[in-house]
């Protein structure tokens, strides 16, 4: 039992920690594009985290540092940046698109963040950690940076970036706000340490009220343009096949995906666009929220990959164990007996949790020119 126990929380671990971050990029790395935007705002976990876990790295636990390692990072940036891919993220695309600088992590000391600020941090949770402590989910791992702290350190940042809350509003308003993707790690809790698909599901009602909250809250302080995306399809993802195999062949779809997990997806992205309707409902034309769908974009590149010039769906690039899923808990992605493939470009997986730097970079375009963002961002 020990060992299981072990093994989960490594599991959960790889998909919210990170580690010590060898470099951290000079904001000036990410400049190109057309300016829209005065700056950009990112709030979120490990799909948009470009560094705050390793600046507050005495978060993480010794067991789960891997993604400071080789061969994190050998796409682009050739050596590990604390991002959770081979390369660069969806953020760090939209922010060149958009003629801004790679987004600083919020925590970083000195930082420049006039143009902009990424308070994501992996291991972010949408719901606080007292509430998933009452559920009986008060693992550290999960004490991260829950969005409303992430609002918090946001706040704490205005009087650097813009002064007082009245002159901040027109800066806020002419700034791009992303809002996740976010909630996937109260998934993760759940289901990684005992929870059936069906009691998960009865908190998604919470997971997507604390997101509407906190656009609402973003709205309050002056934004205006904030991206909000919806949760990927878990049940396509490498190492919830791994952990969580079910002995029904009824559970997996013709792509081999376990329909469950991905029927809490759905449910999860459809609860989230109501409450998002209801929010442009009470603010009408002074607020433009927009739904950025990751579950229909990540299900057309499994469904034909070539289409998208990949090869290999589900399998990671970076791990151990070979097909179907290459991925193996104590040989993951930056650990000995892991190694990486030689096209990540082929690959939509890179270490059986993120995606790779191919996949972010199509990502960023659909949200910016559409059909994956309603309404796209440059519309």
């Amino acid at each position: 039992m020990a060992r299981r126990t072990t093994s989960v929380t490594a599991a959960a671990g790889l998909l919210i920690l990170g580690a010590s971050c060898v470099f951290l990029l000079s904001a000036a790395d990410g400049d190109g594009g057309t300016m829209r935007y005065n700056a950009m705002f990112n709030f979120g976990d490990s799909l948009s985290d470009t560094g705050n876990l390793c600046v507050n790295k005495s978060a993480a636990e010794e067991l789960l540092l891997t993604f400071a390692n080789p061969p994190y990072g050998m796409t682009y940036f050739g050596h590990p940046t604390c991002r959770c891919s081979d390369g660069r993220l969806v953020v760090d695309f939209l922010a060149k698109s958009l003629g801004l600088p790679f987004l600083p992590p919020s925590k970083l000391p000195g930082a420049d963040f006039r143009k902009g600020a990424n308070m994501a941090i992996v291991g972010a949770t949408a719901l606080d950690f007292d509430f998933l402590k009452s559920i009986g989910l008060g693992y550290p791992i999960w004490n991260n940076g829950a969005i409303n702290v992430q609002l918090q350190w946001f706040r704490d940042l205005l009087p650097r970036v813009c002064g007082t809350p009245q002159s901040c509003r027109p800066y806020l308003a002419k700034s791009l706000f992303l809002l996740g993707s976010i909630g996937g790690n109260d998934y993760n809790a759940m289901l990684f340490f005992g929870f059936n698909v069906s009691r998960a599901k009865s908190y998604t009602p919470n997971v997507v009220d604390n997101i509407a909250a906190a656009v609402e809250r973003l709205i309050e302080l002056g934004a205006v343009d904030i991206v909000v995306p919806g949760t990927l399809p878990i049940g396509c993802v490498a190492i919830y096949l791994t952990i969580l195999p079910s002995g029904d062949k009824s559970d997996y779809d013709e792509h081999g995906c376990l329909k469950p997990l991905n029927d809490l997806a759905t449910y999860h992205n459809s609860l989230l666009q109501d409450r998002l309707n209801r929010v442009r409902a009470r603010h009408g034309p002074a607020a433009r929220i927009m739904y950025a769908d990751y579950y229909a974009y990540a299900m057309d590149m499994l469904r034909d990959p070539a289409r998208f010039g990949f090869t290999a769906p589900v399998a990671a690039c970076c791990g151990a164990g070979g097909p179907p899923y290459n991925f193996q808990l104590d040989a993951r992605c930056g650990m000995k007996g892991a190694t990486a493939c030689g096209d990540p470009w082929r690959h939509e997986s890179w270490d059986g949790v993120h995606p790779t730097e191919a996949v972010n970079r199509l990502v960023a375009d659909g949200w910016l020119r559409g059909p994956y963002c309603h309404p796209p961002i440059l519309q």
